[in-house]
């Protein structure tokens, strides 16, 4: 019997600590190891046993979340999930909780309607599962490691849900290029390494990263603070600009769409598609469509296999598709799927696919 996935709660809501217990204790390869109200009472129980992953809360009382994020990860590192209410101040803390080394972020359980619980009690778990996959070490944060297999707890719904299947006819290069790109776990840092060493005439790039709703607004503007090219979260209708960035706001779907030679993005609400909202499948498969042979798609490090069946429907449309390598992946779990679903024609490290992209666009 595979080993469960061992978990510490650390939040100083009790509330909030029981709710988490019982969304991760339904499904059963995940255990609970224990709650702790601050970082001190965590402290003592990681010295009596490590758990595999880590959820921390970003306000507490005694010592903050992101004090006691930095001296775990110079003196233990263990892979740690940010949780955090859905406000704007919050969104912008865990932005520097990414760049202390935390693996991912997650919304605090919101109660409600049975079914919106039910949808992101499954997020809670994917993501706190995905996590456990990320090794650390102490003189580089994340460490590199290869996905051991694809969550498959319950069947996935396609991005047919969204847009119907390309039809197969590959569209002539002839008008400007578009970047797609998606990622998922260690994919923020990974991103912010690619954008920062291109220039401001780049062709607009387009980008699904799995965020919880808000951060990814906080996620763009800390990327525009950084980038050459100017970033934003996407707005239904935004036009793909060529020194432009869009990343899709988190919980809802982004398609590119064409109108004459000019692209712009669709944004709008949906049901998970490969367990994901945004969805790369939904993202990479509306490039297809309107794109074709103009776009170029590239999948990053992630859990699953979101984007692998879009990124093979990008390539039989004529587009240049890119992988990130297994090397510098922190996760390689998106790009190793789509790698076997044969959708890539290049495999790429990390610090070249800012010159993957330039080099496609010095082609045409």
């Amino acid at each position: 019997m595979p080993r469960k996935t061992r978990v510490l709660i650390i939040d100083d809501s009790a509330s909030v600590r029981q709710t988490l217990v019982q969304v991760l204790e339904q499904d059963p390869s995940i255990e609970v190891m224990g709650t702790a109200s601050d970082p001190f009472v965590a402290a003592r129980k990681i010295a009596e046993e490590v758990p595999d992953v880590i959820t921390l809360d970003v306000e507490m009382p005694r010592m903050d979340g992101i004090t006691f994020l930095r001296k775990l990860m110079a003196q233990r590192p263990i892979p740690v999930v940010m949780c955090s209410s859905l406000t704007e101040k919050g969104s912008e803390t865990l932005m520097q909780a990414l760049e202390a080394g935390a693996v991912d972020i997650l919304l605090k359980p919101r109660l409600g309607a049975a079914d919106h619980l039910a949808e992101q009690a499954a997020h809670i778990c994917d993501v706190v599962k995905s996590a456990a996959h990320a090794r650390l070490d102490r003189r580089s944060g994340l460490r590199r490691h290869t996905e051991p297999s694809v969550m498959t707890p319950e069947q996935k719904l396609t991005a047919d849900v969204m847009l119907p299947p390309p039809s197969g006819r590959a569209m002539a290069r002839t008008t400007e290029m578009v970047v797609c790109i998606g990622a998922s776990t260690g994919g923020t840092e990974a991103l912010r390494e690619v954008l920062e060493k291109l220039p401001a005439n780049t062709p607009g790039i387009v980008i699904v990263q799995h965020m919880p709703e808000q951060f990814t607004a906080a996620f763009a503007k800390r990327l525009n603070s950084l980038c050459n090219m100017d970033v934003k979260e996407a707005e239904d209708g935004d036009p793909v600009l060529r020194g432009h960035v869009l990343i899709a706001p988190g919980n809802r779907h982004m398609m590119l769409e064409r109108q004459g030679a000019r692209y712009h993005v669709s944004v709008r609400t949906g049901p998970l598609v490969s367990r994901h909202r945004p969805s790369v499948d939904v993202l990479f498969r509306s490039a297809a469509h309107s794109a074709g042979a103009n776009a170029m798609g590239i999948i990053m490090t992630g859990m699953g296999d979101d984007g692998a069946r879009g990124l093979k429907e990008m390539q039989n449309a004529g587009a240049m598709t890119v992988a990130q390598d297994e090397a510098t992946s922190i996760v390689f779990g998106m790009p190793k799927e789509a790698i076997a679903h044969g959708g890539v024609r290049k495999i790429a490290p990390l610090h070249q696919l800012g010159h993957e992209i330039l080099t496609e666009d010095q082609r045409r």
